[in-house]
């Protein structure tokens, strides 16, 4: 398998070569995919509907290639997209079914003891609930920094907000976690 190299993958994106351009598009997939899959899914919970959100994700960003002007590097476009993609499907879902975010935490924590694949302790199953009890761009913010351990200046170009304010949001939500873990 060739290595990855984001420059070289950057220029065939860019040379206007259609199979080039797919066979560059095919690394991206192959590169980003499934780090892409774990972050919507902390999002969304669903495998199936995780699995739709990266194939969107990923057809969104073939579709505007074109417009990717390199200002950010690769991954945080691509990362921009899929949180984006995330909040919308979290917000339709919501409004579909007509929840308040109190009804919405609640089905979401449902859906997580109902899952067949999640198969962690007492203390891993209380500390994810606590995590779904956050609002979802305070959780995606909680998820980039805990679990991908990503700089507050990357999380700014994906998320279009500034340090400070990630900052302060990931405390609040380390707080409210805190807070849900000391409850019993």
């Amino acid at each position: 398998m060739k290595i990855y190299n984001e420059q070289e993958v950057l220029r065939n994106l860019q040379s206007g070569d259609p199979p080039v351009q797919r066979q560059a598009f095919e690394q991206v997939v192959q590169y980003y995919g499934e780090k892409l899959y774990w972050q919507i899914r902390k999002m969304v919970l669903s495998h199936d509907d995780a699995n739709d959100l990266l194939q969107n994700t990923f057809i969104k960003a073939w579709m505007s290639i074109d417009l990717f002007r390199g200002d950010a590097k690769l991954s945080t476009w691509l990362y921009r997209i899929a949180i984006n993609e995330s909040i919308s499907f979290l917000h339709k879902q919501r409004s579909h079914a007509h929840l308040d975010v109190e009804d919405e935490s609640v089905r979401r924590i449902e859906k997580l003891e109902a899952d067949e694949y999640f198969d962690g302790d007492e203390a891993q199953v209380k500390f994810q609930k606590a995590i779904l009890t956050l609002p979802e761009k305070q959780r995606a913010v909680f998820n980039l920094r805990y679990f991908d351990e990503m700089p507050y200046e990357e999380m700014s170009s994906i998320m279009g907000t500034s340090v400070g304010a990630l900052k302060a949001s990931y405390h609040h939500a380390v707080k409210k976690i805190e807070d849900f873990l000391n409850r019993d």
